[in-house]
């Protein structure tokens, strides 16, 4: 069926788009077509939806529009009479006021719909017990007392009230999935329900509640393409899933979690291992309590409940591990302690099927109920203690979550309102008092401060900010109140972006895992096999009882190997790397880039804006013939439409000197090169000398000998041509950053080579390049020539990082092997870059590449630690040292080992936390 409806309140296109968007999800309707010039709205549906449902789905998406029928009937107007001017309390079912109530039915003077009649009881919102039949205040806090069931108002609503006055579109809506369902018009209060249909008292259709936080997903450590919506285990190594976004209340559930079940298992391990111990006794004091039988049978009994209880999930992740044979630790110590446990059960009920060489001189089969309770203990200490380790590795992450304030000062009509940080929307005021922290990205409108940004840019010293100086989420303001306008929020500001890209780089893989990756899929089955043949051996040489070593020395070789501490190896070096990183306002896109950048040797880096401050200003025009203040009024005009830092440093000369501007035509950029167009009936031009010669510009001698003059003092100087002839120059001073030169011989004493590629003119890049001391430089560079230099460079084996900041960098950046964008550029060259530096200086890039020293350095000894553990553990659990020094490793000690190799491995990485960089 096909309706159509008239819809009041639409100004503009992205109304239009709001309104196509809410009402297309309704699952009934199956198109929308809105025409914003009739206000007209046509629906397909499969059924009909009734117009208080379309009214309900508006406003809930935060669009303040009315909708209605085209013709409006005399039996609606009789229905609207029967519902109006009824002596009551009633208030709009929407809250478009807050909790403001009538005297008398009727219609919502903001979003048109029926007032709702509400309880005549009253209660106070901070103290639901205080009850009254009467209006007034609360005896406890003077609060004004407000209809109970009205108590629950939100402020969410009235956010969208005075976004709607103030005219204010908000164009990303976003459609919920949370599958709780609750009545538009509360009829049950809180009361929700898991499926959709109609409320049971009023029969309006159940609205699908909003989730109030994004649903955690959970990966595994060691491979971080498993990524689950609930936690559990990994199924190719068995090991425990992690927050991807780390949550310290899942973090807490899971160490406790582990905690009780290893209090658990200690309290019944403990005593079956010291009935064990004292069978060795040359006295032993407990068969003078009752024989070995009857204590058997007590190690038995206690041995269960950490089988079954404690320790039952290793054996369920061995048994998956083999099922769909993804072979890993569990499966090594579910064999093992499992075959142990299985022996000792049958030795202890049926002893006479096992032949002589499984018993020992008293004729008793030796059982090893305390080999598998405290096998699996210490192997439940070692999941323990990873997990804690876990929490830390994630530290960083979680200390810039917490950066985040979950409350702003909104401004409304002058007065302050307290909201959540995510009812805040572009374009909000918000007011920021001393000591707060800011709550979004934004702009001062209004007074001034100084902003901690160390938690950013890891700089200590505050920064002065006033009016129109940008502020970013997370940062501390210093003993002054400003008020500035919200930019981005939410998932947009700067400090959700490095949360998203360290978690992202947290779980990326580094070139270097290959190795272990490969040796791990097939560490297991080569592991099982040296087992058999240890068995085998010891049958076949090993003293007697030979059995009986053979049993507990295969046992052993599988309890000790670890392919977890193969795993752990990289992934939490880079975790902890790229935290440290964040800390210290670098941000690391992938473990690739971390890897490269160790091995970069030639660092490519643009000028303006990299090795100097990219604040240009203008030194002077001068004009050969005429008044500069002509020239200066032509190139403004024509530079207005440009957004090159250099074209800005003159419009704001310009506006300084009360120039006014004029209309330009046919304005076009050449890359590379400067800008063009038609100043009033003049062609102007305004760029370079490869400009000049491209439209065959007559360039007089006297001026390009000025301008040389000019350029060797390390100024960039411009031509300006009008009508083809060049008639003067525009001279652009751009200051050399403080940290450049100390940042460039820095990495130069690490051996890396640095060489500067600028579109600046040679004579300027000759003079900028000496004072740096640079390796090299190349002059009047376009953007393809970077690339080209980068190529031919790659050509050679050298390992290139290319550092930029404007969108000409973007196709060099993504060149290069790692791409170094600074902060304070533009989001294209941020984009395609591997590593951001937040503050945007050359000192970031050297302490990217002690981060990566410190990293790579790392992870080798990780990796060096765990092939030796491996490579000496399993030989020596085998038995190989018995024949020369009569040592054997009992499979208690081969699993306390085995439990410490991976936690040994996460505490070394997270030795990169204190790391000077």
């Amino acid at each position: 069926m096909k309706h159509t409806y008239k819809v009041t309140g639409m100004t503009c296109v992205g109304c239009e788009t709001d309104v196509k968007s809410a009402l297309g999800n309704l699952k009934e309707i199956t198109a929308v077509h809105v025409n914003l010039d009739k206000e007209e709205v046509i629906l397909e549906m499969t059924q009909h939806i009734s117009i208080e449902k379309l009214q309900e789905t508006l406003l809930l998406a935060g669009l303040h529009y009315t909708i209605s029928l085209p013709n409006t009937t005399s039996q609606k107007e009789e229905k609207e009479s029967n519902i109006i001017n009824k002596k009551g309390i009633y208030a709009c079912p929407m809250h478009c006021e807050g909790d403001k109530t009538y005297e008398e039915s009727g219609k919502c003077p903001v979003c048109g719909m029926f007032l709702k009649e509400v309880s005549t009881e009253y209660t106070c919102p901070m103290h639901p017990e205080v009850i009254s039949d009467k209006p007034g205040t609360c005896p406890k806090c003077n609060m004004n007392l407000v209809p109970k069931n009205l108590k629950d108002s939100t402020s969410n609503t009235q956010h969208h009230n005075h976004k709607s006055t103030s005219h204010n579109h908000n164009h990303n809506h976003k459609k919920s999935d949370s599958g709780l369902y609750y009545c538009p018009m509360r009829c049950e209060d809180d009361k929700t329900y898991n499926e959709p249909g109609s409320c049971p008292k009023c029969g309006m259709d159940l609205i699908e509640q909003p989730k109030l936080v994004v649903d955690s997903k959970y990966t595994c450590p060691m491979h971080p393409e498993i990524i689950k919506d609930a936690p559990g285990n990994c199924p190719i190594c068995g090991m425990d899933l992690i927050p991807m976004e780390p949550d310290e209340n899942e973090e807490l559930k899971t160490y406790n979690k582990l905690a009780k079940k290893m209090k658990l298992a200690t309290v019944l391990s403990v005593p079956v291992l010291l009935i064990s111990l004292a069978m060795y006794l040359p006295k032993n004091p407990l068969l003078l309590i009752m024989p070995q039988y009857y204590w058997d049978w007590v190690q038995f009994l206690l041995t269960i409940p950490v089988v079954f209880v404690a320790c039952w999930m290793f054996f369920e992740r061995a048994w998956k591990s083999i099922i769909t044979w993804n072979l890993n630790m569990f499966t090594l110590v579910g064999i093992g302690t499992g075959a142990a446990f299985l022996f000792s059960i049958v030795g202890l009920f049926f002893p006479d099927v096992f032949p002589q060489e499984f018993k020992g001189e008293s004729g008793d089969v030796s059982l090893y109920f305390e080999a598998t309770a405290v096998i699996l203990t210490l192997v439940l200490l070692g999941q323990l203690l990873e997990a804690r380790a876990h929490s830390q590795t994630s530290g960083a992450i979680k200390e810039l979550l917490k950066l985040a304030p979950s409350e702003a000062t909104l401004v409304i009509d002058g007065e302050d309102r307290v909201v959540s940080i995510h009812d805040i929307k572009a374009g909000d005021l918000l007011r920021v008092k001393p000591g707060e922290k800011i709550p979004v990205d934004g702009v001062i409108v209004e007074g001034k401060s100084s902003i901690d940004e160390s938690m950013i840019t890891g700089e200590p010293i505050p920064v002065d900010k006033t009016i129109d100086d940008k502020v970013s989420s997370g940062t501390i303001n210093g003993t002054q109140s400003f008020i500035m306008k919200a930019e981005r929020v939410g998932s947009e500001t700067l400090l959700s972006q490095i949360i998203q890209m360290v978690s992202d780089a947290s779980r990326s893989r580094a070139p270097i895992q290959k190795l272990a990756d490969t040796i791990s899929k097939y560490f297991v089955p080569i592991v099982v096999v040296i087992s058999i043949i240890t068995f085998i051996v010891w049958v076949n040489f090993g003293p007697d009882p030979a059995m009986v070593y053979a049993f507990v020395n295969a046992v052993a070789v599988l309890i000790i190997a670890c392919p977890c501490a193969l795993g752990l190896a990289t992934p939490m070096s880079v975790m902890v790397g790229v935290g440290k990183g964040a800390q210290s306002g670098i941000l690391i896109k992938n473990a690739e880039a971390l890897e490269a950048m160790n091995k970069v040797n030639v660092l490519i880096t643009d000028k303006t804006g990299t090795l100097t401050e990219g604040k240009p200003s203008v030194e002077s025009i001068v004009a050969l013939e005429g008044d500069s203040k002509d020239l200066l009024q032509q190139i403004a005009s024509l530079n207005q439409y440009s957004e090159h830092p250099l074209a800005q440093a003159i419009v704001h000369y310009a506006k300084e000197n009360n120039t006014k501007l004029i209309k330009v035509n046919d304005f076009e950029a050449v890359a590379g090169m400067g800008v063009v167009g038609t100043v009033g009936k003049n062609k102007v031009a305004l760029g370079n000398k490869k400009l000049m010669l491209q439209i065959n510009a007559e360039i007089p001698k006297e001026l390009e000998t000025k301008i040389i003059a000019e350029q060797k003092l390390g100024k960039t100087v411009s031509f300006i041509a009008v009508d083809k002839k060049a008639m003067g120059y525009v001279s652009i001073s751009d200051a050399i950053k403080e940290t450049s030169k100390a940042a460039i011989k820095a990495l130069m004493d690490k051996g890396v080579e640095v060489i500067m590629l600028t579109g600046d003119n040679e004579n300027t890049a000759k003079a900028v390049a000496d004072e740096l001391h640079l390796t090299s430089f190349k002059a009047g560079c376009l953007p393809e020539d970077k690339l080209d230099v980068i190529k031919e460079l790659q050509a050679k084996g050298k390992i290139v990082a290319m550092a930029g900041d404007g969108i000409n960098d973007a196709p060099a950046l993504a060149q290069s092997n790692v791409g170094i964008a600074m902060g304070t550029g533009t989001d294209v060259a941020i984009e395609s870059s591997e590593i951001t530096l937040v503050k945007g200086d050359l000192q970031g890039i050297v302490k990217a590449k002690n981060l990566s020293h410190a990293v790579m350095k790392n992870i080798k000894q990780n990796l060096f630690f765990s092939f030796a553990y491996n490579i000496l553990g399993v030989p020596i659990a085998a038995g190989v040292l018995f024949p020369v020094f009569g040592i054997l490793l009992s499979p208690i000690i081969a699993a306390l080992a085995m439990s410490f190799s991976s936690v040994s491995v996460i505490t070394n990485s997270l030795r990169l936390r204190s790391v000077k960089i």
